[in-house]
């Protein structure tokens, strides 16, 4: 009985002597770790991250929400058979791209209608709409939705395949909208709604954080899209992980304030839907788009003249120039474009830009975007650094034509001063070929300039045959888009029961 007396006294005092051992050490340990905090890295007044901040599951996201749905529409487009092929030839396959870009196209048969789907926003109370232009791009039919379940026939105001936005316009008033916010002033980890209709899901809200800002070529290596070569997009994305999938294309990106911070417009995925990551155009880039489309019917497009490169290509390039320029944040200076205005203001090849009216710039990307919120006539400040001296430079910004002038919206047929036909059966025989189209209603333009007449048979246009007046305007309209100093147009063609004869056309001006 002694020896059991013994032994649960000396368990009692084993156990004791461990929780004082515990606590001495675990004070002792406490107290090291906060002199190493205030210490050795000088973080006093350092508090853990969420210290007074709102925890995730307390955001309010109802009232953003409620604001959003009900100006947020579904589009459908339809292009009529006979143009359900692709009008530029590509691929109808919306997975085949990393970048699934075309959000809701339904792959058809050639001779079948193609139908497409997508969202849009109401962005003014008399039936203006935002999209994105491959949401309509090709359509001859516009059919859009509201959230109340109200049908209305739309009709395109104008597009920007540049930024990848297009302006839509139904008849009414008293539409929904939603209030534009400050994509500028939105904060990497800030909580964003993606509104849309994915797979036909009309009104659909789902929720992330902003990723990543100024996200630039995301469309780099996928060559040619929609006329507008890679490197020519406008790109400047806000990267988010709000889940958007096929049908948010073209949807309102709001701040937990209800605010249209942005338009939902890509994602990044290998099989069409939804996997971590989605990119939105920026609002502040979106109205100043818009705006020149309602105003001017296309967008005055502002231009440094500069021909720019990327510090990261240059330092593989040309390792030696890299390390000579004593900075290493900005767009090198490679080149100019003919009646540069940045080269008439000061500026120098090997010139390093760093920033836009105070507006760091890090890439080119961020460059172009920033230049594209101001219009021809516009004056900006550049900063730059040349050799470790900071410089800045008043540039007076020009449009693609080296003038400040209001660039109307021009079609083919007004620029060439005449209209174009397939060739019958009979014209082929008499002009002895297969294939061509022949000018036809000859006025003032440029095929006049040229000494061109009517009954004129274009067989090929910078080396490619014509089969259609189409497949000539499409060849022109891409020339059109071209730097200024490759804008050229190279025709081959006859008259009946004549030579063939070449024309080298200039459609810079």
């Amino acid at each position: 009985m002694k020896m059991n007396w013994k032994l649960l006294f000396g368990t009692l005092f084993v156990c004791l002597l461990s929780v004082g051992a515990t606590i001495g050490t675990y004070s002792y340990l406490d107290k090291n770790d906060k002199v190493s905090a205030s210490g050795a890295f000088n973080q006093t007044g350092f508090h853990p991250v969420g210290y007074n901040a709102v925890a995730a599951e307390n955001t309010d996201f109802t009232l953003a929400a409620e604001q959003s749905v009900n100006a947020v529409v579904h589009i459908k487009s339809v292009a009529k058979p006979s143009q359900s092929a692709d009008r530029r030839g590509r691929s109808m396959d919306p997975f085949g791209d990393p970048f699934e870009f075309f959000f809701g196209q339904t792959p058809q048969r050639q001779q079948q209608p193609r139908v497409g789907f997508g969202s849009g926003v109401i962005v003014a109370t008399d039936g203006y709409i935002v999209t994105n232009n491959h949401v309509v791009e090709g359509a001859d039919e516009i059919e859009v939705v509201t959230n109340s379940e109200q049908t209305y026939t739309a009709k395109i105001i104008g597009t920007d395949e540049a930024t990848d936005i297009a302006l839509l316009k139904i008849e009414g008033k008293d539409f929904p909208v939603i209030p534009f916010g400050d994509s500028d002033a939105l904060k990497v980890g800030e909580w964003v709604l993606a509104v849309g209709n994915p797979f036909n899901l009309t009104s659909t809200v789902t929720a992330g954080i902003v990723s990543a800002k100024g996200r630039g070529n995301v469309f780099s290596g996928y060559g040619q899209r929609g006329g507008v070569r890679a490197q020519d997009k406008v790109e400047s994305f806000i990267q988010t992980d709000a889940a958007v999938n096929p049908g948010n294309s073209g949807g309102a990106l709001v701040n937990t304030k209800g605010e249209l911070v942005g338009i939902n417009t890509a994602i990044y995925s290998e099989t069409g839907n939804f996997v971590g990551y989605s990119f939105a155009v920026p609002i502040s880039l979106v109205k100043k788009v818009v705006s020149d489309i309602r105003e001017y019917g296309t967008v005055q497009r502002a231009l440094l003249g500069v021909s720019i490169s990327e510090l990261a290509a240059l330092k593989e390039r040309e390792p030696e120039k890299y390390e000579k320029l004593k900075v290493h944040e900005g767009v090198y200076v490679a080149g100019f474009s003919t009646k540069s205005s940045a080269q008439k203001a000061g500026i120098q090849e090997g010139d390093v830009i760093t920033a836009i009216n105070g507006n760091k710039i890090k890439s080119f990307s961020e460059l172009r975007a920033e230049i594209n919120r101001y219009n021809p006539g516009n004056v900006v400040e550049v900063q730059v650094n040349r050799s470790g001296s900071v410089k800045t430079f008043k540039v007076e910004l020009k449009n693609d034509q080296g003038t400040t002038e209001i660039i109307k919206n021009r079609s083919v047929a007004e620029i060439l001063g005449a209209t174009f036909k397939e060739l019958s059966p009979e014209a082929k025989r008499a002009a002895g070929v297969n294939y061509g189209v022949e000018v036809n209603n000859l006025t003032n333009g440029k095929l006049k300039e040229a000494g061109i007449r009517n009954g004129f048979v274009i067989l090929t246009a910078n080396d490619k045959r014509l089969d259609s007046p189409e497949t000539f305007t499409k060849i022109v309209e891409t020339i059109l888009k071209q730097d200024p100093d490759e804008r050229g147009l190279y025709i081959k063609g006859l008259y009946p029961n004549d030579k063939v004869r070449f024309y080298a056309i200039d459609l810079n001006n």
